[in-house]
């Protein structure tokens, strides 16, 4: 299928992307690096009027640390990710992550920002954001604001921006020294979508687990942070008895997706099996 007819322009700057979206009244969409809008635009999920292309905006690229946090630009790509040697060091999860998005294709032109803005309950990122407490920097015609991931996500592709709203970058706090993080999942085989993707960040206070996040994405309709499993093991030694605490508490009270890739039995049984993987490789 082919997509409508639709007009194309490139914004150099984020006030000129914010003025454009604000002329066009919720009938544009920011381009980003294309992986999720075009497909969608092809089968016609998506029918803008305008696209704006964002690709050309250097303030929102870069990976930096500052003040006890690492700033990531909304335009940077899955690749940039995959290789940064600073979030390696300091985020590991990401750079775990990234690793696994797609192909080399999209891990080149995808960004984390178009990713994360898309909403995709399928999508890696939406799940790494929520363990890593990140705070997502959000500019628009009234000024800019600061939401958290935890509020971001508001539903099935659905988040907290409005219509006239650019996320320009992303903002994570680093971890406390000696603390562990990682992302695994199950991919579909044809898309390297999640079937259930399971991002994990623990700190420790000697042996005792202080402080834990767990995210979970491909479970339900947006990804979510599974409170239970956290406290299956806040405070408890990281072995293989609190490894199946938490395993077991995964994904229960949750409205589990069903659909012709997986059935709600089956992603259930995935998420505490990749929640173990993910535990037992920190």
């Amino acid at each position: 299928m082919v997509s409508t007819s639709f007009d194309y322009q490139r914004a150099d700057t984020v006030q000129e992307a914010i003025k454009l979206l604000q002329e066009h009244n919720g009938d544009a969409k920011l381009l980003a690096g294309g992986h999720s809008l075009i497909p969608a635009m092809k089968l016609r999920l998506n029918s803008p009027a305008l696209l704006i292309d964002v690709s050309r905006i250097e303030a929102m690229r870069g990976i930096r640390e500052k003040d006890g946090q690492i700033i990531i630009g909304a335009m940077t790509t899955h690749y940039e990710i995959a290789t940064s040697e600073l979030l390696a060091n300091k985020l590991p999860m990401l750079v775990a992550a990234a690793k696994v998005i797609g192909d080399v294709q999209v891990r080149n032109k995808g960004t984390i920002g178009g990713s994360l803005a898309h909403a995709d309950p399928a999508a890696d990122w939406p799940a790494v954001v929520l363990a890593a407490n990140a705070q997502l920097h959000i500019h628009g015609p009234s000024g800019e604001r600061m939401v958290s991931a935890g509020d971001f996500f508001t539903g099935f592709y659905s988040t907290a921006l409005e219509d006239d709203e650019i996320l320009t970058d992303l903002h994570f706090p680093i971890p406390p020294k000696g603390s562990k993080s990682t992302y695994v999942k199950f991919a579909q085989p044809a898309s390297r979508y999640a079937l259930v993707g399971c991002a994990v960040q623990v700190s420790m206070d000697g042996d005792s687990v202080s402080d834990c996040s767990i995210a979970f994405t491909g479970v339900s309709d947006a990804a979510f942070r599974d409170t239970a499993a956290e406290d299956a093991l806040r405070g408890k030694a990281l072995n293989a008895d609190s490894i199946k605490s938490a395993a077991d508490a995964a994904a229960e009270g949750v409205d589990i997706m069903s659909d012709h890739f997986a059935s709600e039995e089956y992603r259930k049984h995935l998420a505490k099996v990749f929640l173990k993987r993910a535990l037992e490789s920190l």
